[in-house]
């Protein structure tokens, strides 16, 4: 029983100095969330790049009605995706399943940009969970417009986040993203 006990006890020692704890960025010792919304895939496959980088906790931004590729067609003025980006303040409906929203210190919140900002349900997102006073970082992807303007609206609409200029991902390798995780520091 005495040796079970010591082994259990150095093993604990051996993780704890190998840094290994728990979804925790071992550089910053702080706890990472990696949101994203991806209508078609392409912002997921980052999404979980990002994830295996960071050692950041994969997380999916369900709305509750699933979009489907008519309510995709921004070529139609009255699909779903056009007429919620023509209201600026429309919310889409989300599932609110995220654990513990509060214990995460970094959230990277990703996204395909719409009408060349975020879609409206991000506002969803980060209005149902606050985030206030966490460090606040999107990523996107996109067929040729940047994360810009999504930067600049959602620093103005939620001041009490600590937002950090966020990056288009497009097409990038885990090397790319571990060098741009890497330079935010």
């Amino acid at each position: 029983m005495k040796k079970l006990f010591f082994a259990i006890f150095a093993m604990a020692i051996t993780l704890t100095a190998c840094g290994q704890n728990n979804n925790k960025n071992t550089e910053d010792d702080m706890k990472t969330l990696v949101a994203y919304f991806s209508a078609t895939g392409t912002t997921e496959a980052v999404a979980k790049d990002l994830a295996a980088v960071t050692g950041g906790t994969l997380y999916e931004i369900k709305p509750e009605v699933k979009y489907t590729a008519e309510d995709l067609d921004w070529t139609v003025k009255t699909s779903r995706s056009s007429v919620e980006m023509q209201d600026r303040n429309s919310r889409p409906a989300i599932m609110k399943d995220l654990k513990d929203a509060d214990s995460y210190d970094l959230i990277y919140i990703g996204f395909p940009v719409w009408w060349y900002t975020a879609p409206t349900i991000i506002n969803s997102f980060i209005e149902t969970y606050g985030f206030k006073g966490k460090t606040v970082i999107f990523f996107a992807t996109s067929g040729g417009s940047s994360i810009d303007k999504a930067n600049a609206e959602f620093k103005a609409q939620y001041p009490e986040i600590n937002w950090k200029a966020g990056k288009t991902l497009n097409r990038a390798s885990k090397s790319d993203i571990k060098a741009w995780v890497d330079s935010l520091k």
